[in-house]
């Protein structure tokens, strides 16, 4: 019998030279993780308040609290669907800014006696 082994690629880092998605499949697996850590927690935060139950009422309360919601926001999060797209690298490059013109200045030749009249 002939046993087919997958081998892993390395794990190198890739860097992103375009706005692309990250794969649905990579999607669905970091939501997937994301929600067993969130349940792993509820888990701990409602076998926290069991053994703290009789010995600080108030802390039990609390962890019992984390232990109701945390489904709630680990479904929220679950269902936010995939991450927005990354912005797309900046191709160009801006140029130098030119100072804006402005106006002359009134010559001032000296001569005040010039007015004009109608």
């Amino acid at each position: 019998m002939v046993r087919w082994r997958r081998e892993r690629a390395e794990q190198t880092e890739v860097y992103r030279i375009s706005g692309v998605r990250r794969s649905l499949t990579d999607d669905v697996n970091a939501r997937q993780r994301r929600y067993a850590i969130a349940m792993l927690v509820r888990t701990a935060a409602v076998l926290l308040t069991v053994v703290l139950w009789d010995v600080s009422r108030p802390l039990a309360f609390v962890t019992l609290a984390l232990g109701t919601l945390l489904p709630y926001v680990a479904v929220i999060i679950a269902n936010a669907g995939r991450e927005n797209a990354a912005p797309l690298p900046r191709t160009t490059l801006a140029g130098p800014q030119r100072p804006a013109l402005t106006a002359p200045a009134p010559a001032d030749d000296g001569d005040e006696t010039r007015t004009t009249t109608r």
